[in-house]
């Protein structure tokens, strides 16, 4: 096994709390398009189902899901100003670049809207902000980094919050860390869930500190 070199993150539900914004966002939209709106109830319940039925339970339709997703995010830049860290993300970040690490987010928001709020925040410890509008596009973009910055799946490793990122994170071979505080539920994961599960962020730092340790010595 090689030695990790780099932590992709997912950026909604797995950096940042969106869920304050989200619900307004996506009622907006709701009412626009007609599809049902959401309370803060349902999107707590909604968490152990999948976008299959997500989308049943708010009548909407799935193959409309990347153009709503456009539309979505270009409301979701007026907003940027209400969004925050998860308590305990920014500790881990400094950590992880202390350590030696390089971070890297891949994440179907937009890379001007993510790019904005590190500057706003002040953060600069991201080597690569990597975009796509393409919801289930996230291993192409996986299997892109790897090849543009030559590395082994075995030298990188992904943290996020939702059942895509694990699909993908198994397509192109790399190892997955889920977070409990985003969009999805442990539940909604079939027979094959993520490699690593943590309770706090600054668990991740102690999984990947481990790995190196056995990497050494494998």
């Amino acid at each position: 096994m090689a030695h990790i070199k780099y932590v992709i993150f997912d950026f909604d539900g797995t950096l940042v709390d969106s869920r304050r914004i989200f619900l307004p966002i996506f009622n907006q939209l709701a009412e626009k398009h007609g599809f049902k709106k959401l309370s803060g109830a349902d999107l707590e319940k909604l968490k152990s189902r999948s976008l299959v039925e997500r989308a049943r339970f708010l009548d909407f339709p799935m193959g409309k899901l990347s153009f709503m997703a456009a539309e979505f995010y270009r409301l979701y830049k007026r907003s940027l100003g209400a969004l925050t860290f998860f308590e305990g993300i920014e500790e881990l970040l400094r950590e992880l670049t202390a350590s030696g690490l390089k971070l890297a987010v891949i994440s179907s928001n937009s890379k001007k809207n993510i790019s904005t709020f590190f500057e706003q925040k002040n953060i600069d410890c991201f080597d690569r902000v990597i975009c796509s509008s393409k919801i289930f596009g996230k291993d192409a973009m996986i299997d892109g980094f790897l090849k543009a910055n030559k590395l082994l799946p075995s030298e990188v490793i992904y943290v996020g919050d939702e059942q895509r990122d694990v699909v993908a994170c198994r397509k192109s071979g790399i190892k997955v860390i889920w977070v409990p505080w985003g969009f999805d539920s442990l539940e909604v994961f079939e027979a094959e869930g993520p490699d690593y599960t943590v309770e706090k962020p600054r668990e991740i730092l102690s999984i990947i500190q481990s790995a190196n340790v056995s990497a050494k010595f494998a």
